[in-house]
């Protein structure tokens, strides 16, 4: 069959390119996608659920082989002194991540994307990029030069006579902490607490596959959605790529294109072009690839926002009020001082739910991410030439001692916040928290996990000394509150290990200037080398923004898709 656009990968930005480029009638428009339909009428209850934590830990829809380093790798170190592996939580459904993130529709810094011009990427700077993230939106709340009215996704906030009483304590914390409060986190960008930005409507989640495939969309006869379709390989005619192999529901096929866009995300992007034989001249040759394009930035430069939590025990008159099933109603951006950073380099939320089951209702957090992130040695490479094999990823996190030093001075500051009288009122027992692979494990949807965190939750509600106990023999592992909070090199060595990245992961093939050595394409997404190809979604980004990467990801595809409607 042939195409005059395939598109690898159905998650936010190939959701928004097969609704644009579609839209015009002469293009014949192929969207894969290897995880599930969602259309009207049959999304699944978890993926609607305003609350992500659903969806999100539902193996249903991830690559569930998919595994990374999240700390520093050190290839000197014995391999039984590696850091360990961490499954990442990779979305594998139409939407991508958009069908089980948070829903935070954030954008950042005007700074970060004046810096993507700086970086190479002519033509996104702040003012260029800001009419597509109104185009992307349809703001419930606001309106003026900062807000579109028009867009796909619809945004709202839930207002402060709508919190629960932990998300209230949260924000008494923040003010007597100095910081004051700002309606509109999407208008002038400055420190202080706000409600968050939401993808979200009548309390329930509008993904980039609900906004941007639409029934109406679907319709459209040049527009081809299929679903259960795992690309195997980009086929190539020289140096011009002309269509894909692709697994659909189990069956092997061919399709031709004139272009192919490849929209599958930061850790499988790069592997689609490497296992094409585009990348890094020697990691293809040690793997018998050949070499159709050698572009050494393939899967390089790899970046997220180092993350850490402060968490403690919500009494119960001051847990989720049932006025919504959001979990994370506000958050902090504030200037660290630290390392040169700019403005506005970090980013707090309070979490007033850990999770979907019992115990998860009982645990109230204070999240604190690098938002501004300097590390960025993290990179992706093929494991094997095997298109079934996931590829290596190393994260890198906290490369730069900066990050680290962040982290460090982010904990002391919300544990201050933790133990002051606005919190103890609504809180107790802060402890250091860690995503570790038991509570990942707990996290998972099922009937046994439920029975589990019940009996847990009940004996956590019960005396205080048991309450003490519980969540210092089975929640803790290894570190104490206080002793982080006084010593520099436990909260140093705990930071470290317990650190993790926010699931932003970006930059692995990016837009830069035609002389930078380690641009992967130019700023439309055209990939070096080759014809016939581009790349469309966080991949692309020079440097990771200070913001919750899904609305810049969308931001990205409508602008890229307008400027290949234009040039058509």
């Amino acid at each position: 069959m042939n195409y005059d656009y395939i598109i690898v990968g159905g998650g936010s930005a190939g959701s928004v390119m097969a609704n644009r480029l579609s839209a015009k009638s002469s293009n014949k428009v192929l969207l894969c996608e290897a995880g599930q339909d969602t259309p009207h009428g049959k999304v699944p209850p978890e993926i609607l659920d305003s609350y992500p934590g659903t969806a999100y830990f539902d193996p249903r829809f991830h690559w569930t082989e998919l595994k990374v380093h999240t700390e520093v790798i050190s290839h000197n170190r014995p391999e039984e002194n590696r850091p360990p592996l961490r499954k990442y939580e990779q979305a594998r459904v139409l939407g991508g991540g958009s069908s089980i993130n948070g829903q935070l529709a954030n954008r950042g810094a005007p700074t970060d994307y004046d810096e993507w011009e700086a970086r190479g990427a002519a033509g996104w700077n702040w003012n260029a990029v800001l009419p597509y993230f109104k185009k992307v939106e349809r703001d419930m709340d606001f309106d003026g030069p900062w807000h579109g009215k028009d867009g796909r996704i619809p945004v709202r906030r839930i207002f402060p006579d709508l919190w629960n009483g932990h998300a209230k304590a949260v924000a008494k914390a923040f003010e007597e902490a100095g910081f004051p409060y700002v309606q509109d986190q999407n208008g002038e960008f400055k420190d202080g607490y706000f409600p968050i930005t939401i993808s979200n409507l009548y309390d329930r989640r509008v993904s980039a596959a609900i906004g941007y495939l639409d029934p109406g969309t679907r319709l459209r006869d040049n527009l081809t959605i299929s679903a259960l379709t795992q690309v195997q390989q980009l086929l190539f005619e020289g140096t011009r790529c002309v269509g894909v192999k692709a697994l659909v529901e189990g069956k092997e096929t061919e399709f031709r294109g004139n272009e192919v866009i490849v929209s599958s995300g930061a850790i499988h992007s790069p592997a689609h072009l490497l296992r094409a034989g585009i990348g890094p001249a020697g990691h293809l040759r040690d793997l018998g690839i050949e070499l159709v394009a050698h572009v050494p930035g393939v899967g390089q430069r790899l970046m997220d926002h180092p993350a850490i939590s402060v968490s403690s025990f919500i009494k119960p008159d001051y847990r989720l009020n049932g006025l919504t099933r959001r979990h994370i109603l506000l958050a902090l951006r504030y200037s660290s001082g630290i390392g040169g950073a700019p403005a506005g380099d970090m980013f707090v939320v309070g979490v007033s739910k850990s999770s979907w089951h019992a115990v998860g209702e009982q645990i109230g957090s204070l999240l604190a991410a690098v938002y501004k992130t300097f590390s960025e040695t993290g990179q992706v490479k093929l494991a094997s030439r095997d298109w079934r094999a996931e590829p290596i990823v190393e994260f890198n996190l906290l490369s730069d001692r900066r990050d680290l030093e962040r982290l460090m001075d982010a904990f002391r500051r919300l544990g201050a916040m933790q133990i002051s009288a606005a919190l103890r009122e609504a809180t107790s027992d802060p402890f250091p928290a860690s995503y570790t692979e038991r509570v990942r494990k707990i996290g998972v949807v099922n009937p046994k996990n439920k029975m589990i965190t019940d009996v847990i939750a009940r004996l956590l509600d019960g005396p205080p000394w048991l309450r003490r106990m519980m969540i210092e023999k089975v929640i803790v592992e290894g570190y104490k509150f206080d002793e982080l909070m006084r010593d520099d090199d436990a909260l140093e060595n705990f930071i470290r290990k317990a650190s993790i990245g926010v699931w932003h992961a970006t930059c692995t093939c990016r837009m830069g200037a035609e002389d930078d050595p380690m641009a992967v394409t130019d700023n439309q997404g055209r990939v070096r080398g080759v014809g016939g190809l581009r790349v469309v979604d966080a991949s692309l980004f020079p440097a990771v923004p200070c913001a919750n990467t899904n609305f810049p990801t969308l931001m990205t595809a409508e602008k890229i898709a307008d400027a290949m409607i234009a040039a058509a």
